[in-house]
């Protein structure tokens, strides 16, 4: 109860006056949108190793500390590998272009004559279809074309903004700098300013911390697991382009459904109508060996059960994320995701009540 109208109308001046405030100060960060998210994700994920520094450092010196070691470990690789990828990335493109992968599993079908057997069948189900090898193997080609230009284009915007991508990596080690020495601060302001409970700003933040720890520890350190045995499969098996089909399955597999078998288990069965089989049929066995291995064992071990959400909801965050943000939205969309369902299990626990009395108990009810 407002003591007088004229104490409501200074309120209400307050909150307009706040609320005003808060979209300027989000207009401006605006253009550091992702180095800041980049860099509370970041500061997560090496607050560990700042917390040994600690021990024998001061927090400036500490966290400066863990900044050298965060560029050390994924800022130089990076730069490292964008040569690499670019060349490859480029002689796909060029493949696909000129039609050559296309012609080549053209050429290892032919042997095969599963397009005559496929002709026959078609006619003996009633349809007038005649399927040529062209028609089969083009979408390979357009598809490698796609694949080919998209990585290129990626790497050759690495290379040639090396100086304004510097710039932006050294801003957000200035922001995990910071965070790493007033986080906790930053955290315990936002918790004053919420109006939510204590709780419940906990829970959120719990969450967020979970879920970043469980895209760049867990999904990253998996698909890096994955890429790079899957890089060396295709070096010694002598298939094309080993280091960009393996940087491609590093991505795929944070993708929970589909994953690195969108790459393995086609190169599986060209090796095998190559006459390959035995290497086909290693690389089948790879795949269902790294797969279940990494899903049932590595990522419990590392990540725990703490951040489970079903797959399909991860699947379509993913997807979604990068439609929207590009290669960012590997991490927005997760965390977009688990502010939703964390949101979602608040009211559930405790406004569902006061809105829908009785809602609840019927629910549990019908289990």
């Amino acid at each position: 109860m407002w003591d007088s109208t004229s104490e409501k109308a200074v309120f209400l001046f307050f909150i307009c006056l706040f609320f005003i405030s808060i979209f300027m100060v989000g207009h401006l960060f605006i253009p550091f949108y992702a180095i800041i998210v980049l860099g509370f994700v970041t500061t997560g994920v090496f607050r560990p190793f700042y917390k040994i520094a600690l021990k024998k450092f001061n927090p400036s010196i500490s966290s400066l500390l863990t900044c050298l070691f965060v560029f050390f470990i994924v800022f130089l690789p990076v730069v490292f590998f964008v040569g690499i990828l670019s060349k490859e990335a480029y002689d796909l493109y060029l493949m696909g272009k000129n039609a050559v992968l296309g012609n080549q599993i053209k050429q290892i079908l032919e042997n095969t004559h599963l397009l005559e057997k496929l002709n026959t069948f078609m006619i003996t189900l009633g349809f007038d279809i005649v399927f040529s090898w062209e028609e089969l193997v083009q979408p390979v080609s357009e598809l490698s074309r796609i694949i080919g230009l998209a990585m290129f284009q990626q790497a050759s915007f690495i290379a040639s903004n090396v100086f304004k991508i510097v710039f932006y990596f050294c801003l957000m080690l200035i922001v995990v700098y910071y965070l790493l020495i007033d986080g906790n601060r930053l955290v315990a302001y936002i918790y004053n300013l919420s109006p939510l409970p204590d709780e419940h700003n906990e829970k959120i933040f719990v969450k967020f911390k979970e879920m970043a720890g469980a895209i760049l520890v867990g999904n990253g350190l998996a698909g890096l697991i994955q890429g790079v045995i899957g890089g060396i499969l295709f070096f010694l098996f002598n298939l094309s382009s080993p280091f960009l089909w393996g940087v491609l399955m590093g991505f795929l597999a944070f993708l929970p459904i589909v994953g690195i078998g969108v790459v393995l288990i086609p190169a599986a069965v060209i090796l095998i109508l190559k006459h390959k089989i035995a290497q086909g049929l290693f690389m089948l066995l790879f795949y269902g060996i790294i797969s279940w291995s990494v899903e049932y064992i590595f990522k419990p071990k590392v990540v725990g059960d703490r951040v489970k959400m079903h797959p399909l909801i991860v699947f379509f965050g993913i997807l979604g994320g990068l439609q929207v943000y590009g290669i960012l939205g590997i991490i927005y969309g997760p965390l977009i995701v688990t502010l939703f369902v964390t949101l979602a299990e608040i009211y559930f626990a405790n406004f569902q009540n006061i809105v829908e009395p009785g809602k609840v108990k019927i629910i549990k009810d019908t289990e």
